[in-house]
């Protein structure tokens, strides 16, 4: 683990927060690049800001009670860690029909695009869950299991007590990798229907990935809250993908 990347006192930047930064940075670029246009600044850069409060406002609803009732300042701190993606994606998707509306866009053909990139930041930001110590595994004694040092969120969550535990952050990474290099070659093959791709290949990656994650997160019906808005992600990519296969038949 590697939580700081400077500390000399004065200056203290999180390498969580790097993480997150060279994401959003290499989305941006890529989303210039392949759509060629540059006047999409104001609608990327809503959506990431949607994305962080959005997945700041999941988290902390979430863990309201154990971390945040008796320290209701450490909300805005979020180069600590403590996002959750759904509540980001949700926020951010919002934002970008909202976009669409306002500068009537055609919402389908954008959504390919920003759809195609969206893994290649997430995975970013996977490392900089895995260097902070957050979104851990289950302990495990498998030969790829870690420990995380004192002080980490494993550490506290576990008693104060050094456990190994499986890396899901590295692997939910690297399965991001791959999404994200299977969306790129459908994108500049067809440029249509990597959105309901994207909706249906990350659902089935996170809700095969909660089985393994060892952090505390709500159950509902027997499951995480993840695994349902997983389900609910899978199936809104099933309908996307019938319903724009209808409509180009």
């Amino acid at each position: 683990m590697f939580p700081d990347l400077i500390d000399i006192g004065f200056l203290h930047i999180r390498t969580y927060g790097v993480c997150m930064a060279v994401g959003f940075l290499l989305c941006w670029t890529l989303i210039e690049r392949l759509s060629g246009r540059k006047d999409l600044s104001n609608c990327i850069l809503s959506m990431m800001i949607a994305g962080v409060a959005g997945a700041r406002a999941a988290y902390v609803i979430e863990h309201w009670s154990s971390e945040f009732a008796a320290r209701p300042q450490d909300i805005i701190r979020v180069d600590q860690g403590g996002l959750m993606f759904y509540g980001g994606l949700i926020l951010a998707f919002v934002v970008f029909f909202a976009w669409c509306f306002v500068k009537k866009e055609r919402p389908l053909a954008l959504a390919d695009l920003f759809a195609t990139v969206i893994p290649l930041g997430h995975a970013c930001g996977r490392i900089g869950c895995f260097f902070y110590g957050c979104c851990y595994g289950k302990d495990s004694d498998a030969w790829c299991a870690v420990v995380f040092p004192k002080f980490s969120p494993s550490w506290y969550e576990h008693g104060q007590r050094m456990v190994s535990v499986l890396p899901t952050q590295l692997f939910e990474a690297a399965a991001l990798l791959v999404l994200f290099a299977l969306l790129l070659a459908l994108y500049l093959k067809r440029r249509r229907g990597t959105c309901a791709a994207y909706l249906a290949g990350y659902g089935v990656i996170r809700f095969c990935m909660e089985f393994m994650r060892g952090d505390p997160r709500a159950a509902f019906w027997g499951l995480s809250i993840g695994q349902v808005i997983s389900m609910a992600l899978v199936a809104a990519g099933a309908a996307l993908f019938l319903a724009t296969s209808r409509n180009t038949r």
